[in-house]
């Protein structure tokens, strides 16, 4: 394991990139990363985590009621009707939608607008560069105004099921909720394992709950972009050499905020997804799924996520989902 200076800053960043770099490991053209850890066997062998079929949804509701404050230019989602229950009730625009075969037929229809990262999301590849470089080496001009040439979220649209992972960090501490600014270290990762009788394995997806999202739902305040609970630089060495498919969490951003680097934003982004592929999720609704963990023992789950195929996309909603 790399040793981390008391004091992190850029060539702490620099270090861990350059030791737990994934560049060229599955071919110089791979635009999947981590992914590439979870096998057809693996997915296979993570069937047997179904036991009594319980189905749980790991996904805020996609709404106006969002964690979203305009930080980083994001939103929550706008939902528009473009056909509702008055136009079918006065006959408005029936004859021109149907083109005059409607044959008493009527509908309604709808649309969404939102950033794709405003809620229960994946972030691509793509969405992250360090300095003037993204995953696999591929250059940052990759990512032009119609959208990411290389590393986009379509990379994923298959690879995104397999065995899930509760490490319901703030239950294992004792807590509803981690302090914001407390970093998750490696030996809290193994300590929670132990706790909940499970063992993190090769291609598996991880979530770890800090208990947040629960703690401010419905009273958002800076929840989005604000101090938050999250992995530490203490915990790449446990992430990289578990070999783990993808993290996701309940907080905005995954890691530690503020920072442990100083002249570094998010240094674990350019860590994880930069250096390593990892596939990261944020947002993610662990509430439910940790009660029902705790009440019958079993941390481990059948966990199929894929994000919308969005060509081009750096980012995608998702709804996660955890069966057992």
């Amino acid at each position: 394991m790399t040793s981390i200076s008391t004091k992190p800053n850029v060539e702490t960043v620099r270090e861990l990139s350059a030791t737990y770099s994934n560049w060229g490991r599955w071919g110089e053209d791979d635009q999947r990363g981590t992914l590439n850890h979870c096998t057809q066997a693996d997915v296979a062998r993570a069937a047997t985590s179904i036991r009594s079929g319980k189905r749980i949804s790991l996904a805020l509701p996609v709404d106006s009621n969002g964690p979203q404050i305009g930080g980083f230019g994001r939103f929550n989602p706008i939902h528009l009707m473009f056909r509702d229950g008055g136009d079918v009730v006065s006959g408005t625009i029936v004859d021109d939608f149907y083109g005059g075969n409607d044959r008493h037929i009527r509908g309604t229809d709808d649309m969404i607008i939102m950033p794709l990262q405003s809620g229960t999301q994946w972030d691509a590849l793509a969405h992250i560069m360090f300095e003037d470089k993204m995953y696999n080496g591929y250059p940052a001009k990759r990512v032009t105004s119609k959208g990411a040439h290389v590393n986009d979220i379509t990379q994923a649209r298959d690879a995104v099921a397999g065995r899930g992972v509760l490490l319901d960090i703030a239950r294992y501490k004792g807590v509803d909720a981690l302090e914001p600014g407390y970093a998750i270290t490696a030996e809290d990762l193994e300590g929670c394992e132990q706790d909940h009788g499970v063992i993190v394995g090769k291609g598996d997806f991880v979530m770890i709950r800090t208990g947040q999202l629960g703690q401010r739902r419905g009273n958002w305040g800076d929840y989005a972009g604000g101090p938050a609970p999250g992995l530490g630089l203490a915990s790449v060495p446990w992430v990289a050499e578990r070999k783990i498919a993808g993290v996701a969490t309940d907080t905005w951003g995954m890691e530690v905020l503020p920072n442990e680097t100083p002249d570094v934003f998010q240094p674990l982004h350019c860590v994880f997804i930069v250096a390593m592929g990892l596939f990261v999720g944020e947002i993610f609704d662990l509430e439910q799924l940790g009660a029902d963990c705790a009440a019958d023992g079993q941390y481990d789950f059948f966990f199929c996520a894929p994000p919308l195929p969005i060509t081009q996309g750096v980012g995608s909603p998702v709804n996660p989902m955890a069966i057992k």
